[in-house]
């Protein structure tokens, strides 16, 4: 099994972390979007949409989004739970992750961290803020009721939200008047083989 991916890309991250939680065996592959790695011939075969990360099987099927690939690695795992309404309600973490989490808090970290541009100059920096902000409440909300997002066990649905999440102060959020997230967060990080981002 293969991964093209980006290691300090929290959506890379995520398919890292669900392996090593699974101890699922892995070649790694470095790819660098700012160099255009996405766009080559060979890229684009195994991912017309030319983005990372990218799960390329043993038997040559290929899998991307992230979020698809980490449910696919945690099938029939306790990380994704046989239970339809649990399925149901990890997928609706997922997407919003995808799209109330992931184009404010992830975006606002590559602007900082890959384009190394101040944020505070970048017109869209107050909209990032409030966006990130909106989500993490609702993050905050639920933490405050539940261990983790589903309830008292560690799903996939944490790891989709703890990949962009516990780096978001370097997009610029302060995560200190969210104390539900800062416990969840050590939380996963103290999970048996658990490993950190790479920077």
């Amino acid at each position: 099994m293969e991964i093209y991916g980006d290691k300090q890309s929290g959506n890379c991250y995520k398919i890292q972390l669900v392996c090593a939680l699974l101890s699922i065996d892995y070649q790694w592959h470095d790819v660098d979007i700012l160099q255009g790695d996405t766009q080559t011939t060979e890229f684009l075969a195994k991912n017309p949409n030319g983005k990372i990360p990218l799960l390329v099987l043993e038997d040559g099927r290929c899998i991307s989004e992230s979020n698809a690939i980490i449910n696919f690695l945690a099938y029939q795992s306790p990380l994704l739970p046989a239970d339809p309404f649990i399925q149901a309600k990890i997928q609706q973490w997922q997407f919003f992750e995808q799209y109330s989490h992931e184009p404010y808090i992830a975006v606002a970290r590559f602007i900082a961290k890959y384009l190394k541009r101040p944020l505070e100059r970048e017109s869209e920096y107050q909209a990032k803020q409030a966006g990130g902000h909106k989500a993490l409440s609702v993050m905050e909300k639920q933490l405050q009721q539940t261990k983790f997002l589903i309830g008292d066990e560690l799903s996939t649905a944490d790891i989709s939200l703890f990949a962009y999440t516990h780096v978001a102060f370097e997009g610029g959020f302060d995560l200190s008047d969210y104390p539900a997230i800062s416990r969840w967060i050590k939380d996963i990080s103290e999970q048996d083989n658990f490993v950190a981002m790479k920077n």
